[in-house]
């Protein structure tokens, strides 16, 4: 595998003026065709994070999708590239590809303070501001974007739009869920972050449980700063079916996840996040915003229903980059 860490020995490394902010691609690791792991510096975080990289096929200014990873970040098998076909699927598309990968348990959000275990988390800063501008620089993409999330980010990827209305062409949030900031959202949100991501407190996140932040980051209550971004909503009901949460399913076979564990947890949390979706839905269309929404009649939360939600939504994906589907 090449492995390139120079500065100046490939377009957008080590170079700091298309970010006035100092974010940057510092180093380049070739994976394959077409594929990289990318690495760049976040001047808000003060570390590099590594990004895996499809560039589109065509050699043209493209545009990009931004595939964030659940709760676990991503690496040691928890993301995208390890759970679903996307990097296959997607490799066939006239697109770029950028799936950041770490911030477990962050919701990709800034915190208002440093985590003893999490540590300093700027995501929404380095999403909204620094990755775009350093990677598409060096990927030579065309500033169309659009942004898909599960689960814990499925919930990201609508505050990144509403932080930054425009910047965004379209989300697609699959299993997110749009409310964080009334007692069930925030309990939700708790056990995310403390039980499952091991923080300290959920309050270095957003501050105290009553405090305006909460609000500031909760989708349904801001979700007029959602218009003129196209969205994409996906979930199902809880209810465990064929094929994925059974035996047969990949994921399940390759000891990925347990299918005790899919069935007993994923169902009573997509039972919860599909009321969330639905919420999130019905605000949207009082606010005549338009939505496209899937609401599956089964499935848990896992990522077999994730990866069929990236190929059924792929037609308003392609649309709203602007490239066929």
């Amino acid at each position: 595998m090449a492995v390139c860490v120079c500065a100046g020995m490939a377009a957008g490394i080590g170079d700091a003026t298309a970010d006035p902010g100092g974010a940057r691609v510092v180093s380049v690791q070739g994976l394959g065709d077409r594929d990289e792991m990318v690495g760049v510096y976040s001047p808000a975080m003060d570390k590099t994070i590594p990004v895996r990289v499809i560039r589109a096929a065509t050699a043209a200014p493209r545009p990009t999708l931004y595939l964030l990873n659940g709760s676990q970040g991503g690496p040691n098998g928890s993301g995208w590239d390890t759970q679903t076909d996307a990097m296959d699927f997607l490799r066939g598309k006239d697109v770029n590809v950028v799936n950041p990968i770490g911030g477990s348990g962050s919701y990709y959000t800034d915190w208002v303070r440093p985590d003893p275990v999490l540590g300093v988390n700027k995501w929404q800063t380095f999403l909204d501001e620094e990755l775009p501008p350093a990677i598409e620089d060096f990927l030579g993409a065309n500033g169309t974007r659009a942004a898909v999330g599960v689960s814990m980010s499925g919930t990201s990827v609508l505050n990144l739009a509403i932080a930054k209305p425009g910047f965004w062409q379209g989300v697609a949030s699959y299993s997110g869920c749009a409310q964080t900031s009334d007692p069930v959202g925030q309990q939700y949100v708790r056990i995310t972050v403390e039980n499952w991501s091991g923080a300290q407190s959920v309050e270095n996140m957003w501050g105290p449980l009553d405090g305006p932040l909460w609000r500031a980051n909760d989708p349904l209550l801001n979700a007029d700063r959602l218009r003129g971004t196209a969205i994409y909503l996906s979930s199902g009901t809880g209810i465990a079916a064929a094929p994925h949460d059974t035996l047969g399913d990949r994921r399940v076979a390759e000891g990925l996840i347990p299918l005790p564990v899919q069935i007993a947890f994923g169902g009573p949390i997509e039972a919860a996040v599909h009321a969330c979706t639905v919420n999130l839905t019905d605000r949207l269309h009082e606010l005549n915003i338009p939505v496209t929404v899937d609401n599956r009649p089964v499935g848990t939360h896992s990522w077999g229903y994730w990866e069929d939600d990236l190929h059924n939504s792929w037609p308003f994906l392609a649309g709203t980059l602007g490239i066929p589907s």
